[in-house]
C-alpha cells in the first residue's frame, strides 16, 4: 500500500546510557536488616557512576536546591544495572498491536488487513507508530493463511487514522506543533488525494485521547465530523507606553515589541492528561471543498466527544449524535473516571450549502438530549438497520461515586424521519450484582469498535473483563443474551481488534505467552448455539523476540482462588466470595521458593489481567515469582464485591492482600522472609499501608506515584471527590466539599498510610511523576521525607516531565530497571 510517506525497518540496537532524572538519596546504611530486625538506617543506593547529580529543584515542592553528592562505585551494583538494563531492553523493544482494520480484497480471496502497531523508541523517548499490512484468508485445510507486507510503514507523525465506510479512502490527521495548522490528509489506494490545512483560528488539535475522541465519516463520504480543541480565546495585551492594549486575536501577526500578552482568566480543564488542553468542541469538514464548520447550537456548557452520524433517509437533514459532559460546573479529572455525568445528544449537522458562518447564530440549531432517563450514557452505536441507538451506561458510578464500576447496556428507538426525540430507554444488559460461580460477572468494556456488529444485525461483539482475564463477548441487543465466545477453559486474556463480517481478529496472550493474533469464525451445529473456532494467525510480531519467548517458556502461571478472612455479617453475598490472585512462577522444581513480588493494581476499582505485560515478564525473568492480587473492590467480579470496598480503604483491601500473602506462604509458594511489594497509585497506597501495618512482612517495597496522605491529596488532586468516596463510602458523594472540615481531615489521615509511618522499617523506593495531577508529587515526597527522618532506607526518583502513569519510554525503562536492582539488593 502506498498510503504513507516512508518505511522503517530500524530497531534499536543499543540501549541508552543510564540517565537518572531526579534522585534523592540518603546516607549509607549498615548491611540489610534480618527478618527479625526492628529498625533500619538511611542509605545511599549507589549508581554505576563516579558522582551522582542529585536534583531536587521542583517548583513548589519545597525541596532544596540542586547539589552534588559523592557516590562510590559498587562493582556488583554496576553489574546489576548493566545486566538488568540489557534484559529489560529485550522486553521494551517489543512492538504492540493496538488496533486493526479490514478491507475487501480486490481478488475476492480473503481480506486485506491493516494493523496499527506501536514500538518504544528509547533514544527519542517517544513511541513509533507503524502500519503493517497483510492478506488473511481461510485455506482448504480449515486453517488460516496470512501473507504479510515485507516491512511496516512508519506513520509516527499521524495522530489519527480512520478509514471511510467503503474502505476506499483513509483519513490521516496530523495535529499541529506550536501554532501550526492541523493537517487533514485524504488518501486513496495509490496516492494522497487531498490535503486540508485548518488554522488555529478555526480550532486547535483534534482530540485523539480515546474518550473525548470522535471521528466519523458520513454515509456518502463527503464530510467528516470530529472533536477538536475550541479556538483560543482572546487575551488582554499590555503596553509599556499605553498600558492596556486591545487584543487583536490569538493568531495576530502584530510584532509590536513594546507590548505583551497577558494571561487572561484562568479556565479549568479536565485534569490529568488534559492539562492545557482547551474545551473539546464539535466540527465538520467537507472533504470536497475543504470548508470547516463549527457545529452550532451546542454552546460552551457541554464538552463533547464520541461523535457519530445518525442514519438518515433521502431528503432529510443529517444529524450528529455525540456524548456531552456538563462543563459549566466544577470540572473534576476525567481520565479513568466513569463517574462523570454524561448524556447522548443530537444536533443538526452544518449545511455547507448555506452561508452561515461560525460566529453567526443558527436559530434552527439546538441540542436534543436523547437519554434524559439516565445520568450516564456513552459509546453510542446504531444498529445496522438504523432502528435502534445502543449505548453503555455507568449510572452505578454516578450513584455511588465509585470511579469505575459494572456497566449496563441500553437501547432506544431511533426515528430517522424528522427531528429526533427522546424515546423510552430499554435495558439490554443490566448491572450484575452477584454472579454465580463461573458465570457472567457483568459488563466492563473500555474500548468499543466503531462497527461492532455481526451480519445478523443484532449481535454486537466486545471485549470485557471477566475476573482476572479479558474475554470476548457477544451481546444480542434484541434478546439481551450475553455469551462468552472465547474458550471458557482458558485463563489467557483476549483483546478484540476488528471484525470482518462474521469473522473476528483478536490478540490472545498471557503473562507467560507473548501476544498471538487469532482468527475466530462461527461453526454452526443443529439445535445448538453457535460455536466459535479460534485459529492462530502467523505474524512477524509473534515470530520475533525469541529471547523473550525463551525466558517466558521457563515460567508458568495460575489463577488462585483465595477465601477472604474475617467476613462480617453485614457484608453482601458478593463481597464474601473468594478473591483471585495470579501466581507466576518458574517451572523448575527447587528446594527453596524463589523470592516473591506482590504486585498491586491501582484504582482501586481496576483489575490486573492475565494478559502479557512487559514489566511483569521482566520481573519474573530475573528470578522472582509474582503474586498479582485482585482484592475486593476490583472490577470483573460483580457490583457487590466492588462496592464493598467503599469507605474501607486501608483496611479491607490491606487485609485481602495479607490474606493472599498468607495463602501463598501456607501453600509453599513463597518464603516468608523473601517477599517484596510493588504498586502504583492506589496500589502504591496499599504498598505504603502494608509496610506500616505489616512491618515485618516485606523485605523491600517500591511505590509508583503512591497515595500516602489523603488529607494532603484532597486539596491538590484533580479528583478530590475520590478521597471522599473511598474514605466515607457512597456518603462521600453528598458530603463532598471544597473546604474539608477538621473532622474530614482527621478521617482522611486515619485512612492514610502516613498514619502508620512510625512502624515502617522496609527499604522503600519511590518513583514519582512531577507533572502528576492525579496524585501530585507532594504526596510521595512527604512520605519519603518522613521515612528519611526516622532512618528508613529510602530512595526517590522524580521524573520531571511525567504524569500519573510514568509511561514515557525512558521513564518506564529507568523505573523498572531500578525496581529490579532495588529488589535484588534487599531480597535475593
Amino acid at each position: 500500500m502506498l498510503l504513507f510517506r516512508y518505511l522503517t525497518n530500524t530497531w534499536l540496537s543499543t540501549y541508552p546510557a543510564f540517565n537518572p532524572q531526579l534522585v534523592l538519596s540518603f546516607p549509607k546504611p549498615p548491611p540489610p536488616r534480618s527478618s527479625s530486625s526492628s529498625s533500619a538506617h538511611p542509605s545511599l543506593l549507589r549508581y554505576p557512576s563516579k558522582r551522582l547529580r542529585v536534583c531536587s529543584g521542583m517548583d513548589g515542592s519545597g525541596v532544596s536546591a540542586v547539589k552534588e553528592v559523592a557516590a562510590s562505585v559498587d562493582v556488583n551494583m554496576e553489574e546489576e544495572y548493566v545486566s538488568l538494563s540489557k534484559l529489560y531492553k529485550e522486553f521494551t523493544s517489543m512492538s504492540t498491536i493496538d488496533k486493526a482494520w479490514t478491507f475487501k480484497s480486490s481478488s475476492g480471496q480473503g481480506s486485506r488487513t491493516m494493523f496499527s502497531i506501536t514500538q518504544p523508541n528509547l533514544l527519542a523517548n517517544k513511541r513509533k507508530k507503524l502500519i503493517l499490512s497483510s492478506v488473511i484468508s481461510e485455506n482448504s485445510n480449515g486453517g488460516v493463511d496470512a501473507e504479510w507486507a515485507p516491512f511496516p510503514i512508519d506513520v509516527t507523525g499521524a495522530s489519527l487514522m480512520v478509514p471511510s465506510p467503503s474502505g476506499s479512502k483513509l483519513l490521516v490527521v496530523r495535529n499541529p506543533e506550536n501554532d501550526s495548522p492541523t493537517v487533514f490528509e485524504i488518501w486513496g489506494p495509490f496516492q494522497l488525494e487531498k490535503e486540508i490545512r485548518v488554522p488555529q483560528s478555526k480550532h486547535g488539535s483534534v482530540y485523539a485521547d480515546g474518550w473525548f475522541q470522535g471521528i466519523s465519516w458520513n454515509s456518502d463520504e463527503s464530510a467528516i465530523a470530529y472533536v477538536a480543541e475550541e479556538p483560543s480565546v482572546q487575551k488582554p495585551s499590555f503596553s509599556d507606553t499605553a498600558g492596556y492594549k486591545k487584543d487583536v486575536g490569538p493568531n495576530s501577526t502584530d510584532k509590536d515589541l513594546s507590548s505583551w500578552k497577558g494571561q487572561g482568566d484562568w479556565e479549568e480543564d479536565w485534569g490529568e492528561a488534559y492539562s492545557g488542553k482547551r474545551q473539546p468542541a464539535l466540527f465538520v469538514i467537507n472533504i470536497n471543498s475543504g470548508d470547516v464548520r463549527a457545529v452550532q447550537g451546542i454552546g460552551r456548557s457541554l464538552s463533547v466527544g464520541q461523535v457519530v452520524w445518525a442514519p438518515t433517509t433521502e431528503g432529510s437533514h443529517e444529524y450528529l449524535i455525540f456524548v456531552g459532559w456538563p462543563s459549566d460546573v466544577r470540572k473534576f479529572g476525567m481520565i479513568y473516571c466513569y463517574n462523570r455525568p454524561c448524556a447522548i445528544y443530537a444536533v443538526k449537522s452544518p449545511s455547507f450549502e448555506s452561508e452561515i458562518k461560525d460566529n453567526a447564530v443558527n436559530d434552527d440549531a439546538s441540542v436534543i438530549n436523547l437519554t434524559q432517563g439516565t445520568s450516564s450514557a456513552f459509546y453510542p452505536r446504531f444498529t445496522p438497520d438504523g432502528k435502534f441507538l445502543v449505548f453503555f451506561s455507568a449510572k452505578t458510578c454516578i450513584d455511588t461515586g465509585a470511579h469505575c464500576a459494572t456497566q449496563s447496556i441500553h437501547k432506544t428507538e431511533w426515528n430517522n424521519e424528522g427531528e429526533p426525540t427522546p424515546a423510552k430507554i430499554v435495558d439490554v444488559v443490566p448491572v450484575v450484582m452477584c454472579p454465580e460461580d463461573g458465570c457472567f460477572p457483568g459488563i466492563y468494556c473500555f474500548n468499543m469498535l466503531s462497527k461492532p456488529w455481526l451480519s445478523d444485525g443484532s449481535t454486537m461483539i466486545l471485549s470485557s473483563v471477566w475476573g482476572s482475564a479479558e474475554v470476548i463477548l457477544s451481546v444480542n441487543v434484541q434478546s439481551g443474551k450475553v455469551t462468552r465466545i472465547t474458550p471458557s477453559n482458558s485463563n489467557h486474556s483476549w483483546s478484540l481488534l476488528t471484525l470482518n463480517g462474521d469473522n473476528i481478529l483478536v490478540v490472545c496472550s498471557s503473562l507467560v505467552d507473548v501476544p498471538q493474533i487469532k482468527y475466530g469464525s462461527i461453526t454452526k451445529e443443529e439445535s445448538k448455539d453457535d460455536i466459535w473456532r479460534w485459529l492462530d494467525v502467523s505474524s512477524p510480531t509473534s515470530e520475533s523476540h525469541e529471547k523473550v519467548k525463551s525466558l517466558l517458556s521457563s515460567l508458568q502461571f495460575d489463577i488462585l482462588k483465595i477465601p477472604v478472612k474475617n467476613v462480617s455479617e453485614n457484608l453482601k453475598k458478593g463481597a464474601c466470595k473468594p478473591i483471585e490472585a495470579i501466581y507466576v512462577s518458574s517451572k523448575s522444581k527447587r528446594e527453596d521458593c524463589d523470592p516473591m513480588i506482590v504486585i498491586l493494581h491501582g484504582g482501586p476499582h481496576s483489575v490486573s489481567l492475565s494478559s502479557f505485560s512487559k514489566t511483569s515478564g521482566f520481573l519474573a525473568s530475573i528470578g522472582y515469582s509474582l503474586l498479582i492480587v485482585n482484592y475486593r473492590g476490583s472490577i470483573g467480579y460483580g457490583e457487590e464485591a466492588l462496592q464493598s470496598l467503599l469507605g474501607k480503604v486501608g483496611s479491607q483491601d490491606v487485609n485481602d492482600v495479607l490474606t493472599a500473602v498468607d495463602h501463598a506462604v501456607d501453600k509453599g509458594l513463597a518464603n516468608p522472609s523473601k517477599i517484596t511489594v510493588l504498586g502504583g497509585s492506589h496500589g502504591g497506597f496499599l504498598t505504603t499501608h502494608l509496610i506500616g501495618q505489616a512491618p515485618d512482612t516485606f523485605a523491600a517495597a517500591a511505590a509508583r506515584n503512591p497515595v500516602c496522605n489523603l488529607a494532603l491529596m484532597v486539596g491538590t488532586s484533580d479528583i478530590p471527590d475520590w478521597c471522599f468516596v473511598e474514605a466515607f463510602g457512597s456518603l462521600g458523594v453528598s458530603s463532598y466539599t471544597e473546604a474539608p472540615s477538621p473532622e474530614h481531615i482527621s478521617l482522611f489521615h486515619e485512612k492514610s498510610p502516613i498514619a502508620h509511618i512510625s512502624k515502617v522499617k522496609t527499604p522503600t523506593l519511590f518513583l514519582l511523576g512531577a507533572k502528576d495531577l492525579r496524585v501530585p508529587v507532594s504526596n510521595g515526597l512527604q512520605f519519603a521525607r518522613a521515612l528519611k527522618e526516622k532512618g528508613v532506607v529510602t530512595k526517590v526518583i522524580v521524573f520531571p516531565e511525567d504524569i500519573h502513569p510514568i509511561n514515557r519510554p525512558q521513564s518506564d525503562f529507568e523505573s523498572f530497571v531500578n525496581i529490579g536492582v532495588w529488589f535484588k539488593k534487599y531480597c535475593k
